[in-house]
């Protein structure tokens, strides 16, 4: 549960959403990540820590570049998570949708025997 803890936590700021979009298209290096953000490097670095450690992304070398790469397992199970409460809401939804029905029915033949 703490890993969906940290992937929640880490959802939670648009910025490292929004970063997470960028490297949902290709690896980048801090440097590309800054631009597109109008914000410094040690500021984009704070999120890219952070998603790091929800095991949201992971720095790989390339000659001397840093490349910060997606990892989908932590979305993976956030998404398998929300999808059991879901289904759950979704039969409760269902069942109450029955009962608005036969309320509604009931309605209406009270109001024709009037």
């Amino acid at each position: 549960m703490q890993t969906l803890d940290a992937t929640f936590s880490a959802l939670a700021d648009p910025t490292r959403r929004a970063i997470l979009m960028h490297l949902a298209k290709k690896d980048h290096t801090v440097m590309e990540l800054t631009k597109p953000f109008r914000m410094s490097q040690p500021a984009i670095s704070k999120h890219l820590k952070v998603l790091e450690e929800a095991g949201l992304i992971i720095t790989t070398k390339r000659a001397q570049e840093r490349l910060r790469r997606l990892q989908t397992a932590p979305l993976k199970e956030a998404v398998d998570w929300m999808e059991k409460y879901r289904l759950m809401w979704e039969t409760r939804y269902k069942a109450l949708d029955g009962l608005l029905l036969e309320l509604q029915k009931i309605q209406t033949k009270k109001g024709k025997k009037k």
